[in-house]
């Protein structure tokens, strides 16, 4: 299965993800602790810190080998026991054009 929306990044980039998870079924629901991991590993997911509120989770990612496809996952735990995941797709290309 391929992904709707595939992001990009430079290795040489580091960016900031988030993911509101009011619009993904949290409803009154907060959020309690939070995960990430990236695959491959080569991605950096480490500086600065993850990061999350009662209702976003927030990644920044460095590094990564151009031409490779990383699958980056966060998993979370909220206050009333629900465990959710949401995985998004990065393309890490050499450089972008405009």
């Amino acid at each position: 299965m391929t992904p709707d929306i595939v992001l990009q990044q430079t290795p040489a980039e580091i960016l900031d993800y988030t993911i509101d998870w009011t619009t993904r079924g949290l409803g009154t629901d907060t959020i309690a602790t939070s995960a990430w991991t990236v695959f491959p590993t080569d991605m950096s997911a480490a500086t600065p810190a993850p990061s999350f509120t009662g209702t976003t989770t927030t990644v920044w990612l460095s590094e990564g080998t151009a031409g490779t496809y990383y699958a980056v996952t966060n998993t979370i735990t909220t206050a009333g026991g629900r465990e959710m995941q949401e995985t998004f797709v990065i393309n890490c290309v050499p450089q972008r054009f405009i």
